[in-house]
């Protein structure tokens, strides 16, 4: 009877596994998204602050 619970618990471990594994992956994409996405405001503020300090518009000739 101890046997059947260790090949039990062994079949769990693989699922429990690539659950972890899509669990780090998901978590480093959603931070990097979210680093980019403050990095691009960064940019964005800065060259706002440039623009309007410079008077020039990107959409002028």
């Amino acid at each position: 009877m101890d046997s059947g619970f260790w090949y039990e618990a062994g079949s769990l471990l693989p699922p429990i596994g690539v659950g972890l594994l899509f669990w780090f992956t998901m978590r480093a994409i959603l931070r990097a998204d979210r680093r980019e996405r403050e990095a691009e405001r960064q940019a964005e503020r800065e060259l706002r602050a440039q623009q309007g300090n410079s008077g020039e518009r990107p959409d002028a000739p």
